[in-house]
């Protein structure tokens, strides 16, 4: 199944509190301050896997937590630095701020990473209050807060080839003899409910293959939303080549399906 929407509450480390302490040694009855920094909060970051393909592994998980960083100890001790929670994410996937609508990053090569949430910085001890005229400082700062969003990611898949045409017009007949990929074939319309992508060997050279896009029949109003029309057309946008299916055994003309097809493509706009 082809997930390619989720919406996700992601939740950065706090920092560890700054440690009050004083040195305590043999002779030295009054020491000076030794409180160490408390430890960062971890980072929510997303990574690029190039072997995943839906965001169902993300959809299924609402709330996302780096670990958060320990307190400072004394002895000038810094408190450790929290685990990064590090989310994968397969190419194509975009990242929205769910309240503002801002595009926070647009997720293409594998490895690629995007910071989105900071974790909280680690409160200073009180050894850094220290000063000529306040030798023994009996404070110490606590840890920032980790930054707390609310994640919209959509998943725009990538191809070489994007096959595009109305209902039942032959795009997933056509994915299944030139690759693997297995999609489900009647006759009727609307069998194909969500792309599928199949990898197309050259019968030349066994090392150069294409990626293949079977996207679900379009028709009129499409751009508009009708059947699932904006839920289809934006998987087109990263395809290098789209290649329109025509069924020539319809009794419907020709060149008005043609240019259904055509006007839906060009109407169709999106921000990303």
């Amino acid at each position: 199944m082809l997930v390619d929407q989720a919406r996700i509450t992601v939740h950065a480390g706090d920092g560890g509190n700054g440690c009050v302490s004083f040195r305590r040694e043999k002779f030295v009855p009054r020491g000076g301050p030794n409180g160490g920094d408390g430890g960062r909060g971890g980072d929510v970051v997303l990574r690029v896997q190039r072997n995943l393909s839906t965001l169902l592994h993300i959809h299924n998980q609402r709330i996302l937590r780096a670990g958060r960083g320990t307190h400072g100890l004394g002895s000038n001790k810094t408190g450790a630095g929290g685990d990064d929670a590090v989310i994968m994410v397969p190419p194509g996937t975009v990242v929205r701020d769910f309240k503002t609508g801002e595009v926070l990053g647009d997720l293409v090569t594998d490895g690629d990473e995007l910071v989105v949430a900071q974790g909280g910085r680690g409160g200073r001890g009180n050894v850094r209050f220290a000063s000529a005229t306040n030798r023994t400082p009996r404070k110490a700062e606590p840890g920032g807060k980790g930054e707390v969003k609310e994640l919209e990611l959509e998943l725009k898949l990538l191809a070489d080839v994007g096959l595009v045409g109305l209902p039942n017009a032959g795009k997933s007949t056509l994915l299944s003899r030139l690759s693997a990929a297995r999609p489900k074939v009647a006759d009727y319309p609307f069998t194909t409910l969500e792309p599928h992508l199949g990898v197309v060997q050259s019968p030349n050279d066994e090392f150069s293959s294409l990626v293949m896009a079977d996207i679900p029949g379009l028709i009129e109003g499409a751009h508009q939303g009708a059947g699932l029309g904006v839920q289809f057309l934006k998987h087109v946008e990263r395809c290098r080549v789209l290649a329109h299916l025509v069924d020539l055994s319809s009794e419907e003309d020709i060149a008005d399906r043609v240019d259904t097809i055509r006007g839906e493509l060009a109407a169709y706009e999106t921000p990303l």
